[in-house]
């Protein structure tokens, strides 16, 4: 099928996809909470008359289309936030508190398109196709495990190829593509600290250990890490998100605690930076004081590969001209595809979705997007697949 035969099926399809996407918005479900919406996965898959595996990494779904090899990999994320929508629209969450507020039910819509046309595609290339509706990509379970380590722990991605998936993004132009080699997303740590002194009056001072004071000293460490402690020609970022301590205005407390988050690309600085957390909370004990903290390790850096971005590159100039094709800076932002290509090279696409003048970041009680795009998204999808197949054969 060429390429404008699969733009034609995807602008058929269209009216679908949308229903889809609407409907998942409606009832949008929190990570490892999405029953209802991988029933309505299975049974659509089911109903093409694929081979479909549930409760994948707990609540995920799996569909195969062909046999064989090679085995190219297609990955949406189905999970929704804890956010109450601010939105005045037809399809608007009615589950209170809970929101699509990240474009996970678009991608989850895009990939059943990508399903239908694959799965009645006369001349599909051979080899195996595999679906994976993911659940849980917003956060990790009580063994800090997201859906995809889950997926990839139970055996989804072994045999593949290449895996390829799509995001869409509500600040870039509708219609534009980002398919860059190399980072798109950043490897994210975070830590919690405690920063331990001696309590006491605070008109007595010197009979105590003050935690506040040490955690202003350690602060200043800190945020003296990406300036003077890493390699500059390095992308890092060192974020203090929370500090607590202190119940009186004149008590001195016996701890100050301290959260933050890590953000790289470079598995190296990776390591580093979690070093030098350590170090700079060893101001403390320098100051009399002591500390402890507890690192929450997260997915690592998605790493488009080379050649699988020139693919989507090469196939997005075909579907919506080489003027729509643009380059951007990685984000510092996680995402845990990064599991599924550490276990077979692949990329991740950015899929310009901007609703109207309105900021609609994503995470947002505002968010939504340009429903116009989803048939591009569907098209990139399925011809990527295509052309990964016809190579490895």
């Amino acid at each position: 099928m060429a390429v404008q035969e699969i733009v034609n099926r995807a602008e058929e399809i269209e009216a679908d996809i949308i229903a889809w996407r609407r409907d998942f918005h409606a009832h949008p479900e929190l990570g490892f909470q999405e029953f209802r919406t991988a029933r309505i996965v299975a049974e659509t898959l089911t109903e093409l008359g694929l081979e479909v595996v549930t409760g994948v990494g707990k609540t995920g779904v799996m569909a195969v289309i062909g046999e064989g090899t090679p085995v190219i990999g297609i990955r949406a994320d189905m999970d929704a936030l804890p956010i109450m929508e601010a939105n005045e629209v037809e399809y608007v969450s009615q589950s209170p508190g809970v929101m699509h507020a990240c474009g996970h039910d678009s991608h989850t819509a895009m990939l059943l398109g990508v399903a239908r046309i694959l799965a009645t595609m006369p001349d599909r290339p051979p080899g195996q196709i595999r679906l994976f509706f993911q659940p849980c990509e917003e956060t990790t379970d009580a063994e800090g495990k997201s859906g995809a380590q889950r997926m990839v722990e139970e055996g989804a991605l072994d045999g593949v190829d290449h895996v390829i998936a799509l995001h869409v993004a509500s600040d870039l132009p509708a219609g534009k593509i980002i398919a860059n080699a190399g980072p798109l997303t950043a490897a994210v740590d975070d830590f919690n600290a405690t920063i331990i002194g001696k309590g006491c009056h605070g008109a007595h001072p010197d009979e105590g250990i003050d935690p506040i004071y040490l955690a202003a000293q350690v602060l200043n460490a800190l945020h003296g890490i990406r300036a003077r402690r890493i390699n500059p020609i390095h992308p890092a970022v060192v974020t203090i998100g929370t500090i607590h301590g202190g119940a009186a205005r004149n008590v001195i407390p016996d701890e100050v605690t301290i959260s933050g988050t890590l953000r790289s690309y470079d598995p190296r600085i990776r390591e580093q930076l979690r070093d030098e957390v350590e170090r700079a909370l060893g101001v403390a004990r320098a100051l009399g004081g002591d500390y402890n903290v507890e690192f929450i390790i997260g997915c690592p850096s998605v790493l488009n590969d080379a050649h699988v971005a020139e693919v989507m590159r090469a196939v997005a100039t075909e579907v919506i001209g080489a003027e729509n094709i643009i380059d951007h800076e990685p984000s510092m932002g996680g995402e845990d595809f990064s599991y599924m290509t550490n276990r077979a090279p692949g990329a991740m696409f950015l899929l310009g979705a901007k609703r109207d003048s309105v900021d609609r970041p994503h995470h947002n009680p505002l968010f939504d997007l340009d429903e116009s795009v989803f048939k591009i998204g569907t098209s990139i999808l399925t011809e990527t697949t295509c052309r990964l197949l016809k190579e490895k054969a």
